[in-house]
């Protein structure tokens, strides 16, 4: 039977890269957590770690078993929240881990509901993209991810349960009224990073052409600076501009292309009460329709076939 106390010995010197470090955020002494990692080989019968020149890297066994402590400490921390928001939700915590856009809209309504039904449960929220957030979940380092979809994403991991919020729409933003994107095949865009900008690509193929980008950034106050001072075009969805919004930019709705945004949590129904309260004071925080963007964005709003 491994022990957990070791196991998170194991996966702060994994995280950290260093027995001095770990000792530290555990609180130990550094012969301490020499002595636990030791007992861990004994136990196991593997070699976990290697010294390299004065520091150590993991042996790929030792990856192994950090990858695991991980995901088993992140459960159990887990069960304790839930174990504690199941006695009532006059106690507990509630973590949520969301993207830029959603923490910014979406997150602040919802723990203004909460904070006034609840004020004993404590909401926490770390702003990262959603295959991060899924991972967090899935580790149990969060309750609640806020996460973004296209139709053609890959889906969730077993044990992901998604509870849709809203579809986002996807506008391109020009400081003028565009006539749709075959008409933008020759224009410069400002896309997020590599990773981000697969829909992006997506609809622009759809649309007959490949975008000459010539900007990078996942920061939609960067994308609008840029696109306002008439350096660039760029999509942004709703959500975005309903958080900033720059006067003067013009927001042109693609038609058929939206984001599903989804609160997702991990494991069978039903959900602990904290994090039902989570995802219906999420579910409130949802814009009408007639209010998904400002009045300065809506005012130079127009829906054209892409």
């Amino acid at each position: 039977m491994l022990d957990v106390n070791r196991l998170r010995v194991l996966d702060a010197v994994a995280r950290h890269g260093s027995v001095t470090v770990a000792a530290k955020e555990l609180h130990y002494t550094q012969p301490s957590v020499t002595h636990h990692l030791a007992r861990l080989e004994a136990e196991t019968g593997a070699q976990l770690l290697q010294r390299v020149g004065r520091g150590i890297r993991l042996t790929p066994a030792g990856q192994l078993l950090a990858d695991r402590a991980a995901e088993i400490i992140g459960r159990i921390d887990a069960a304790s929240a839930e174990l504690s928001a199941h006695v009532g939700l006059t106690a507990g915590r509630v973590r949520c881990a969301g993207f830029a856009s959603a923490i910014s809209s979406l997150m602040p309504a919802a723990v203004a509901v909460l904070a006034a039904r609840h004020p004993n449960l404590e909401i926490s929220l770390t702003d990262t993209h959603p295959p991060e957030a899924i991972e967090l979940l899935r580790t149990g380092k969060v309750e609640v991810a806020v996460i973004f979809r296209y139709d053609e994403t890959e889906p969730e991991p077993a044990g992901v349960r998604l509870h849709h919020l809203l579809d986002d729409s996807v506008y391109v933003l020009s400081t003028r009224r565009e006539r749709g994107l075959p008409a933008l095949r020759d224009a410069t865009w400002i896309a997020g990073c590599e990773r981000c900008r697969s829909h992006l690509l997506s609809v622009c193929a759809e649309a007959g052409f490949d975008p000459r980008i010539g900007y990078s950034s996942d920061d939609m106050v960067v994308m609008q600076a840029l696109v306002s001072a008439g350096l660039g075009v760029a999509t942004q969805s709703g959500l975005a501009l309903r958080a900033h919004h720059i006067e003067g930019i013009v927001a042109t709705e693609l038609p058929d292309s939206k984001r599903h945004i989804y609160a997702a949590t991990y494991g069978e129904p039903p959900d602990p009460p904290a994090t039902a309260a989570v995802l219906a004071a999420l579910a409130e925080a949802v814009p009408s329709s007639g209010q998904n963007l400002p009045r300065s964005a809506a005012r130079g709003m127009q829906s054209v076939r892409a």
